[in-house]
């Protein structure tokens, strides 16, 4: 069982909504074998019964062979199966034809009768539901579905169903597959769309990334382009002023040599900033994050009067919790609490979708965090503390020595 439940939560959201929907249509062919194929043993003789259920049992294995390639068809995986909806079509005409020549030639008797009816209504519905995830758009589904319905009663007449008889069951045989084909469509564009959302969200944490880096790119340009054309200036104005000998040369290279030295200053200011963030900015971003994504986020705790040291290093531990919520998990819930105790500051995360992936096999996020907290005197503890539950505790004095870049 845990081999099971393991395989199961290290899939996607995404690869579970498909697995969901994938069985979903295989539960179809067990029902048509169970709700057409099996009534006929207590109606008819073994003999005929027999073969009544192994056609019946065939034609649900053939829709489901033809659903699961139709699905694969949809997602792109494979060719469309048309040769397999052909084969479907016309297995189900042709076991749909034999169950009326049963019912008009065969034995006589009611439960005869009743489990002919239920064999050829049963299969057409089926059939035509299944065959209708194999086709495109709407107007090929009705197209599948209407023309089931009219060759139902088509086929009905010339058997000598009468007319009435022969309407009702092409209206039945439309509404039982209309039912199907509806399912099927709205199955297929749900799954469509999770993979869409899985997607755009990947999109945007890559586009979040490039553009953090487009800001960074930018504050080092406006740093280092001014100074450096300033430098050029100075420093060509030395030249000429040498090459004159004149001592004011000297002065404009004590100028260039200020002018590095700033520029260093502010390259190390810049990525200071770019290094330290603010707690409270990034507490209301997993918040916001983790409540888009469909998981109910709970922030507990103050941040303001914390030093700016403390700040920084918890707010990297709240964005780097909050990403393998996101990225390693499938949690419903996540809790975010920061507690000062006796001069420390403790911040927990704690979330209820633990997978069953080790923590050090997911990358180098919390051996960073390690690092970052080290450089404060803190700690940080990583792991399941029960069944499915992950939690993550960062330890950090409130006083603490002052870090350089």
């Amino acid at each position: 069982m845990s081999g099971t439940g393991g395989w199961w939560r290290r899939k996607s959201t995404p690869a579970k909504v498909e697995t969901y929907t994938r069985w979903s249509f295989h539960f179809f062919a067990v029902i048509e074998g169970a709700a057409i194929g099996l009534p006929v043993l207590g109606q008819v003789g073994s003999g005929l019964a027999s073969w009544l259920l192994a056609l019946v049992t065939g034609h649900a294995a053939l829709c489901a062979v033809t659903a699961s390639r139709a699905l694969d068809w949809t997602r792109g995986r494979r060719e469309q199966p048309l040769r397999l909806l052909w084969t479907l079509g016309a297995a189900t005409f042709s076991l749909a034809v034999a169950a009326l020549a049963l019912q008009e030639y065969g034995p006589k008797g009611d439960a005869v009768d009743t489990a002919a009816g239920t064999v050829f209504a049963g299969v057409l519905v089926f059939g035509a539901g299944t065959i209708a995830l194999g086709v495109r758009n709407r107007r090929r589904v009705f197209a599948v579905v209407t023309g089931f319905a009219a060759g139902t009663a088509a086929v009905s007449l010339p058997l000598g169903v009468p007319g009435a008889a022969a309407l009702g069951i092409g209206i039945a045989v439309l509404v039982g597959a209309a039912f199907l084909a509806a399912t099927s469509m709205f199955s297929v564009w749900l799954l469509n769309a999770v993979y869409e959302l899985d997607e755009a969200r990947e999109t945007r944490a890559r586009l979040a990334v490039a553009e953090e880096r487009l800001r960074f790119g930018r504050d080092l340009h406006d740093v280092i382009g001014r100074n450096l054309a300033v430098i050029a200036l100075k420093s060509e104005l030395a030249v000429q002023l040498a090459r004159r000998e004149r001592p004011e040369a000297v002065e404009q290279m004590i100028e260039v040599q200020r002018i590095a030295q700033e520029s260093q200053r502010e390259v190390r200011d810049v990525v200071r900033g770019y290094r330290e963030i603010d707690l409270g900015a990034e507490l209301a971003g997993a918040h916001g994050v983790l409540t888009a994504a469909g998981i109910a986020c709970e922030v507990r705790g103050e941040t303001a009067g914390l030093p700016a040291d403390v700040q920084s290093a918890l707010g990297w531990v709240v964005r780097e919790a909050a990403t393998n919520v996101l990225r390693h998990g499938d949690a419903g819930r996540c809790e975010v609490g920061i507690r000062v105790l006796e001069g420390r500051v403790v911040l927990t995360v704690e979330n209820d979708g633990a997978s069953d992936v080790p923590p050090e096999s997911r990358g180098s996020g919390l051996a960073g965090l390690r690092e970052r907290l080290a450089a404060v005197d803190g700690t940080l503890e990583a792991g399941r503390v029960r069944k499915g539950v992950f939690r993550v505790v960062a330890d950090v004095p409130l006083a603490v020595s002052e870090v350089t870049a």
